[in-house]
């Protein structure tokens, strides 16, 4: 299964109230693991940056000025290529980004995204019920490293990153991405769903006892104690 964690950095809450989108972040899981493809892009936003976002995740109009529009290939056209038919992964996602996306896609004439979508902030309110739920909160009760974003401030690929971490935290920990399909031994699901199973190899050299000549007394003596009929003396039929 392919999943895609993804966060914006914005120039405000609202796209209806003329903000726009100055960052994408994303990265790639598949079988709910990290596989380190990811998409990542600066947007120039045709317009100022309040100081109140700037503070938040340090992205200046000038530094913004030469980037590309949200329309250009290399940003929205080339994010829609990158998640595909993926399901989508946002904290938050259902009351900010997934609507202030379609707006920006709305807004470029270009096709809305039908992908998906999984709220992590939903979810952890629902695993949490009245504990803060907010990235750095989640990143905080699963032990998750956020010293560079205390240092850096805000950035869409960085908080993907931790958000990708905390939803493999949420559903079940590291070990919900691992393969477990057996190889040469084992059961092995065959071509036609039916199960074939593999015997185990024998070892070319049996390995030598490991209990000792004195265990093996010591042993003996305790039998002797507990009389010719106990249990441990019937033989197995």
């Amino acid at each position: 299964m392919r999943q895609i964690v993804f966060d914006l950095e914005t120039t405000g809450f609202k796209f209806s109230e003329g903000h726009r989108i100055v960052e994408i972040g994303a990265i790639e899981l598949i079988h709910g693991a990290v596989t380190g493809k990811n998409f990542h892009i600066y947007v120039n936003p045709e317009r100022d940056m309040p100081e109140g976002a700037y503070r938040v995740h340090g992205l200046s109009q000038a530094f913004l000025a030469d980037k590309p529009s949200f329309a250009d290939e290399k940003v929205a056209p080339a994010f829609s290529t990158f998640i595909g038919d993926a399901e989508l992964i946002a904290h938050n996602g259902a009351g900010f980004d997934m609507p202030f996306l379609q707006a920006e896609l709305k807004a470029a004439g270009l096709p809305a995204l039908s992908n998906q979508l999984v709220d992590t902030l939903h979810l952890a309110r629902r695993k949490f019920p009245g504990a803060p739920a907010s990235l750095d909160a989640l990143c905080l009760r699963f032990g998750i490293d956020t010293n560079e974003r205390k240092r850096d401030g805000h950035g869409a690929l960085l908080d993907s990153r931790l958000l990708a971490e905390v939803y493999i935290e949420l559903t079940g920990g590291a070990q919900a991405g691992l393969n477990f399909a057996r190889g040469d031994s084992g059961d092995e699901r065959a071509a036609n769903g039916a199960t074939k199973t593999h015997q185990a190899r024998t070892r070319p050299t049996p390995l030598a006892p490991r209990i000792t000549e004195a265990e093996k007394d010591a042993h003996e003596a305790f039998l002797s104690d507990l009389g010719i009929d106990s249990l441990w003396r019937t033989p197995a039929e």
